[in-house]
Formats: structure tokens, sequence, C-alpha cells
């Protein structure tokens, strides 16, 4: 999810579109139905949603594939999508995995910057999964969230075929929302965590269909959900309405004051704090 300063320039970009009137009529078109949609289609407003994702690529950098050169049993990934866009990312094989996990990261980061810090879910026994999203890093095509959750859909997919004895998912901030948005009501999973993620995206003008808190299960009871009393990324009003919806459906709800948001905890002892918790309830 945006930074405060990104959060500023997203708020501009949908007072620009909402403002003109190009950006009105795309709004009552773009509460279409997306099945009907080609998946690059933008539908959280025509201009702010390509410059909210050109700002989280530009935040996220350049691939570097130094920073996974001495993390050992690890390969290159290359996911072909139903549109025909290449997907590309890592995976962390475990000496006799458990189940998978695939880990959808925040909107600002690269899988080669997390792989390291993954490799505690590969020592616990999964084999971790972790896809740059549309648009960003080792992966082609546009950046749009209905194409990417569509991408991470289809992932799922993939990996439900594999002989794997547990299905974990692991979503942080925007992660969360995209998986919420692609296997939540479907329950085609073991476990799924929800880290730091927000209750609704279409304050930022995306439609109401899209919200996470929309997407919950009837039994929750396969669902995490952390949220942080230091989080300023998504600040813990913003995850009140998910975190109250999910512990009504069953879902495991963990507060922290200490937690901020995903990477960005004070120290070393909170972080691994953090992640025992999900690897707990992800083995439970």
């Amino acid at each position: 999810m945006p930074s405060a300063r990104l959060r500023g320039v997203l708020l501009a970009a949908a007072a620009m579109s909402a403002s003109s009137g190009t950006g009105a009529v795309m709004s009552s078109m773009e509460k279409m139905d997306t099945s009907a949609r080609e998946p690059e289609t933008s539908v959280c407003g025509f201009i702010r949603e390509p410059l909210a994702f050109w700002l989280f690529r530009r935040a996220a950098g350049a691939v570097d594939a130094g920073r996974v050169a001495g993390i050992r049993d690890i390969e290159r990934l290359a996911f072909k999508t139903g549109d025909g866009r290449l997907l590309g990312g890592y995976r962390l094989r475990a000496a006799s995995p458990r189940g998978y996990l695939l880990v959808a990261p925040g909107n600002a980061m690269l899988a080669d910057q997390i792989m390291g810090e993954l490799q505690y879910f590969r020592d616990r026994g999964f084999d971790v999964y972790v896809y740059d999203y549309r648009g960003y890093g080792l992966s082609g095509g546009r950046s749009r969230l209905t194409a990417i959750v569509s991408d991470y859909r289809e992932i799922i997919a993939r990996l439900n075929v594999q002989p794997y004895q547990r299905r974990a998912l692991y979503g942080m901030s925007m992660g969360g929302v995209i998986l919420l948005n692609a296997a939540g009501e479907s329950g085609d999973y073991s476990s799924l965590v929800v880290d730091s993620s927000p209750s609704r995206i279409s304050p930022l003008g995306c439609p109401e269909q899209y919200d996470p808190v929309n997407h919950l299960p009837a039994d929750s009871s396969r669902i995490e959900i952390l949220a942080g009393g230091r989080d300023r990324v998504v600040r813990p009003e913003e995850m009140q309405e998910l975190l109250l919806a999910a512990k009504f459906r069953g879902a495991q709800v963990v507060q922290r004051a200490e937690f901020a948001h995903p990477f960005q905890d004070a120290n070393d002892a909170i972080h691994r704090s953090r992640q025992k918790e999900v690897a707990d309830f992800l083995l439970r």
C-alpha cells in the first residue's frame, strides 16, 4: 500500500480524474462486470490507476540479481498467464516440503528484495513462491488491478494441481487485497494470512467489488488477519471493518501494538515475532 507521500499523489490523481469529463464517463463505465473486460483495463480510474502503479513501480526500483545470489536452494521461475504475459519470480525449495507458500508482496516491492527474509518459511517446511507483479521487475505486461488478481487466480490454480499437502497463502498490504480477491471466497487453500491490508480500496476510486471485506468467506476459520498499532501506511482505523467482520466469521485476528507495516518493524526481534506468528498459523 502507498506511503504517506504516495498516498497524497494518489489522492491528487483521483481528484484530477474526478474533475475531468472523461474521468466521469470512465467512472460509470468501470462499474461494468470485469468479466467482459480485457485484463489490463483500468478499473480504479483511467488516470489514477496507471499513475498509482507507475509510482509504486518507481518506488519498488530495479531488479538486482545480487540480492539473491547468496541464497541457498533458490531458483528462477517463469509463469505464462492466460493472456500471454510472462511473470518472473523465484522459488525457495524446502528439503522436505510440507506444502507450498505463495507470497503476494506489497505493491512497492520486488521479489528479489524479500527472498532473503522468506528463507524463514522455507526452513519451516514450505516451498516458497514469489512473483513480481505484472509490469514490475521480472514480469511483463501492464500493472492493473484486474489483471493482477487474475494472475494470482491462475498461479494458485497451477500450484493446487501439484502434490503439495498444504496450500498456504500470505499477502502483505496490497498483497492481502490481491489474495482475498483471488481466493478468499473460494476457500481453495489450507490457510491464508492477510497482513496489514485495508478493509476497502473503494475510497481510492476502485469499484466496491474489489474491497477486501467483501471477499471474506462465511467460514473464515482458515484466515488470519494481522494488524499493527504502529502501522503508518495502512492505519489501524482503515483495517477495523475487516478485522471485525473477519473475527465475526471465525478468523484469527491478531492486533499487536508493536507491529508496524510489514518490513517496517522497529527492530529485528519484532520482525521475527511477526514471521513466527504467520508461520505458526500457516502450519497449525
